[in-house]
């Protein structure tokens, strides 16, 4: 049985961008522990991913169990290990992008404070500290870092991603045909299209895509590229947002003709039918 989950305490900062998270998103629900993370059946610390051992198996053996169920066929373990970082990085990611969206407020949540329950839909942190901007009525809780402007703030949101990202896709590397490069592509994608699509689902995409336009604008290492950003026109004169995806998630390894809408592989011609037909 998975054990019950504790309510965020109401002095948390986070638990308001976490609440609004699920609200428009009930594929994944966030809560906050204090003392001892939550285990039990299907829960996985992030650390133990990061560390590579049989607890990053188990994990990849639920995707290759996935894909064989699905789609009828064995996938190569490189493209396996990719599908399981993208389904592990898109919502560890929202973890910190979402407050800073929501709120200006940014956790540092290295790998020792989050752990996953992928089948059930929700991450467990402990945050520990945060950074925010001056007269943010959080300034002075324990744990709070008061940075100048919207631009440090910026650069709080690249390191705490990168903090959290960096043991993960070392423990993935091993497994994945990626060099560094790649694998920071793939980083890169997920802080994107995570917000880009929850800026949606919240009404805020203009904002969402201006927001990231600003955090990764090219040249932010270890991220490759910017937010990419890039507007088609439709057959009725409309705008079609769209963007180019700075990795592969390697889906075309299962079915050359199904690309994402945002993959490279994708032509415009293409991607203006199927933007225009979902519009």
């Amino acid at each position: 049985m998975t054990p019950a989950l504790a309510a965020p305490a109401l002095t948390s900062p986070f638990a308001g961008a976490y609440a609004r998270l699920t609200e428009v998103f009930p594929g994944l629900r966030v809560t906050e522990w204090d003392t001892a993370a939550p285990s039990g059946p299907g829960w996985v610390p992030a650390a133990a991913l990061a560390a590579g051992d049989e607890a990053l198996d188990a994990f990849l053996a639920w995707d290759d169990e996935q894909v064989l169920r699905d789609y009828h066929t064995r996938a190569r373990p490189d493209v396996i290990a990719s599908f399981a970082l993208h389904r592990y990085a898109w919502p560890a990611c929202l973890l910190i992008t979402m407050p800073w969206f929501l709120n200006r407020r940014v956790p540092r949540l290295p790998v020792a404070d989050v752990t996953f329950q992928r089948e059930l839909g929700r991450m467990a942190v402990r945050v520990r500290s945060f950074a925010c901007l001056p007269g943010d009525p959080a300034a002075g809780l324990p744990g709070a870092r008061v940075v100048p402007d919207e631009e440090a703030l910026r650069a709080e949101v690249r390191d705490a991603v990168a903090e959290h990202l960096t043991p993960v896709l070392d423990g993935f590397r091993p497994r994945m045909r990626r060099g560094p490069r790649a694998l920071w592509g793939m980083a890169t994608d997920e802080i994107v299209e995570g917000l880009w699509y929850l800026g949606h689902l919240l009404g805020e995409e203009p904002r969402a895509m201006a927001e990231l336009e600003r955090l990764l604008p090219g040249a932010t290492a270890p991220y490759v590229g910017s937010a990419a950003f890039r507007e088609l026109t439709g057959p009725s004169g409309e705008a079609l947002p769209t963007r180019d995806r700075a990795s592969c998630c390697m889906f075309y390894t299962l079915r050359p003709d199904d690309t994402c809408v945002t993959c490279p592989r994708t032509c415009d011609a293409d991607r203006i039918s199927r933007l225009s037909s979902t519009a």
